[in-house]
């Protein structure tokens, strides 16, 4: 099995990769399914506030017109706060890993829920919660609060399996930071003269030194490498600007959704120094190759997306619209989907707001069962139990 046939098995090719126009026509559809929600949300308020008098219970009358967010407004401020969530990682000191593993838990999330339903402001520690766990860095939610203000056990937990179900409970993540390593070290062998090419390719490893230290010189540079140690520099540098690239842009755009790991990560370099990356293509495959040309136009459509990555710091005319948006968010939010925290106690049945009846009676029946089925197919493998006889 070849390592993208490994790559197809999994659930980040299987069920969160898609083209351009089925990425778009799945957002398309979560907004106007959202909307529809919001205003039946708002009628169904609407209606029950006409049975009250406003004068006397302050409830004052709610108009079911309601402008909800379009698509392109959904987008900005779940950018927003996936950007947010990079700044609170990078605040936390937690791993790589994690950061971009909750960016895209968030991104996923929202390709079926809309902000109208669920605001990302709520979403946003449990994206980051979950991604700890899933990233074998947990901590135990306590010690995460403490690390947020004016934010409950509560507020953290009862997302969770909202979180889950959006996620299509798969956790998996597959990220380009280890392809990036394992292709820059093949490069730093190359310029000791050490590398092997690709069974297409064949030129020593004095040969592939030699055509390395005659590449063109990388963007802002105007001097080619003359020997080894400068060579090396070179391969360094443009190895921290798309591992830079990688924790900023890769995560902020669509490129997760549109190409594999080893696509996002081979665009990184095409970005950051063009003639080495086509140089380390024709290690693997033949310049005159057709599938050298099909895959550098693959990778120059992911560099534009990753050109497409919004500010790390928003402008002042970004700020202003994200208020904007905001604002307008705060209007169209669904009524009935506010109280995560009551939403969750809720669906467990509370003894206490409900008597004592409900989804815990029904799970403790259930389970009950179930442990009485296991006692009884206990005894018909092994015998009852041994009594006790007091000896």
């Amino acid at each position: 099995m070849t390592e993208d046939d490994f790559y197809r098995t999994s659930t980040q090719y299987r069920l969160w990769s898609f083209t351009p126009e089925s990425l778009a026509s799945l957002r398309a559809t979560t907004n106007a399914t959202a909307a529809e929600g919001v205003k039946a949300a708002f009628q169904s308020l609407k209606a029950d506030t006409e049975h009250r008098d406003p004068s006397q219970d302050g409830h004052a009358a709610v108009s079911p017109e309601v402008e909800c967010l379009t698509i392109e407004e959904e987008q900005r401020i779940v950018s927003y706060y996936c950007l947010q969530t990079l700044n609170f990682v990078d605040f936390c000191e937690y791993p790589t890993n994690v950061k971009a593993t909750a960016v895209q838990y968030l991104k996923r999330f929202y390709l079926t829920n809309s902000p109208m339903t669920y605001h990302p402001k709520e979403i946003m520690p449990t994206a980051v919660y979950l991604a700890m766990k899933s990233e074998d860095n947990f901590h135990y939610v306590k010690s995460f609060v403490e690390k947020l203000d004016n934010i409950t056990t509560e507020d953290i937990l009862a997302p969770e399996f909202l979180l889950t179900q959006g996620l299509r409970f798969t956790f998996d993540v597959r990220h380009p930071f280890h392809g990036l390593e394992g292709g820059f070290m093949e490069l730093l062998a190359y310029a000791n003269g050490k590398g092997q090419g690709g069974p297409l390719v064949n030129m020593s490893p004095k040969e592939i030194r030699d055509v390395m230290l005659g590449l063109a010189p990388p963007p802002g540079s105007s001097t080619k490498a003359s020997n080894v140690k400068e060579l090396r520099a070179r391969i360094q540098g443009a190895h921290g600007k798309a591992k830079e690239t990688l924790k900023t842009s890769a995560l902020l755009t669509d490129a997760y959704f549109l190409f594999t790991p080893s696509q996002i990560w081979l665009s990184t370099l095409l970005l950051v120094d063009p003639p080495l990356a086509r140089f380390y293509l024709e290690t693997k495959i033949p310049a005159t190759s057709d599938l050298n040309v099909r895959l550098l136009t693959i990778l120059q459509k992911c560099t534009d997306t990753l050109r497409s990555s919004p500010a790390a710091q928003p402008g002042k005319e970004e700020k202003r619209e994200l208020k904007r948006i905001d604002k307008k968010l705060a209007q169209c939010r669904n009524p009935q989907k506010m109280d995560l925290v009551g939403m969750n106690k809720a669906q467990k049945r509370d003894p206490e707001q409900n008597g004592g009846t409900g989804l815990d009676d029904q799970v403790a029946k259930r389970r009950r069962l179930e442990r009485e089925r296991s006692m009884k197919e206990g005894e018909d493998l092994f015998g009852p139990a041994i009594a006790d006889t007091g000896g």
